[in-house]
């Protein structure tokens, strides 16, 4: 029994420690924060939740950590140094300070590598850089952290590689003095994600154009007493499926600046272009 005591005391002891203590650790938004003590880790929630940075905690309990104060560049800069290092090139920005990253296979004896494949890394807190700029991070248990812009590497070439982007240059294409498998796969993730981007846009165009256009058809048929059902992209005219009043379906070819009728689809006696959608639909039903 008075082994279950002391250790009862240990821990209760082990516990009031805890909570005064202070640690520091990284905090990205929506995440948790960890912390060693007493040869164990230990996971907690941040209090408050939206904070996203370096931080002093103070633990609350086995399971909450409350911010004491943001913590200073040069703390930071002091802890990062105990962890392995890399020297990593950003690719692109995935959500507030995180980016994907590609390790740079180059050794000058001091830092150590990811990675010798070309497979990107998510590196958090990143608090300068652009696009294909060379960084060191450091890692903390299995994740990868901003440290500092690599103050080695040339601006040149991140430049370049940023000017073939802007040139829209294909990964295959590219020429750069000094271009390493490491900076084609790089520009190849960054370029690909460019090239999605633009297709989901102009996705996005078309749908508004698609949506407009639609309603313009549907409010000239309607304004007649016909119902729009379909229509399609024919270059300069569009070709439309709409029901008449009396349920028949007609298919005509719509100029697109002006509604005109190109083509009824029904005999006019070749006066097809006299008449636009709206008056279209009487015509179709002997109303003129």
């Amino acid at each position: 029994m008075a082994d279950i005591r002391n250790l009862l005391k240990r821990v209760a002891a082990e516990e009031e420690i805890l909570r005064s203590s202070l640690f520091l650790a990284p905090c990205v938004r929506g995440g948790r924060v960890r912390a060693h003590v007493f040869g164990l880790i230990y996971t907690f929630e941040p209090r408050p939740h939206e904070f996203e940075g370096w931080g002093i905690f103070r633990p609350v309990n086995e399971r909450e950590a409350r911010l004491v104060e943001r913590a200073g560049l040069e703390r930071v800069a002091e802890y990062l140094r105990l962890f392995p290092g890399v020297r990593l090139r950003l690719g692109y920005r995935l959500q507030n300070s995180a980016w994907l990253a590609f390790a740079v296979n180059e050794s000058d004896g001091r830092l150590r590598f990811a990675s010798r494949s070309a497979e990107p890394v998510v590196l958090h807190m990143v608090t300068d850089g652009q696009e294909f700029e060379q960084v060191v991070a450091r890692n903390l248990c299995g994740a990868w952290w901003f440290e500092e812009l690599d103050r080695r590497a040339s601006p040149l070439e991140a430049e370049g590689l940023r000017e073939a982007l802007r040139s829209r240059v294909a990964p295959a294409e590219i020429k750069l003095k000094g271009l390493t498998p490491e900076m084609r796969a790089c520009y190849s993730l960054v370029f690909r994600r460019e090239e999605l981007e633009r297709e989901r846009r102009h996705g996005l165009e078309q749908r508004r154009v698609a949506g407009r256009d639609e309603a313009r058809l549907r409010s000239a048929l309607r304004f007649g007493g016909g119902d729009l059902r379909g229509f399609r992209d024919r270059g300069e005219f569009w070709l439309v499926e709409w029901l008449a009043h009396d349920g028949q379906l007609h298919t005509s070819a719509i100029a697109k600046n002006d509604l005109t009728v190109v083509s009824a689809g029904i005999c006019l006696s070749g006066e097809d272009r006299k008449f636009d959608l709206q008056s279209l639909v009487g015509v179709a039903e002997g109303e003129w």
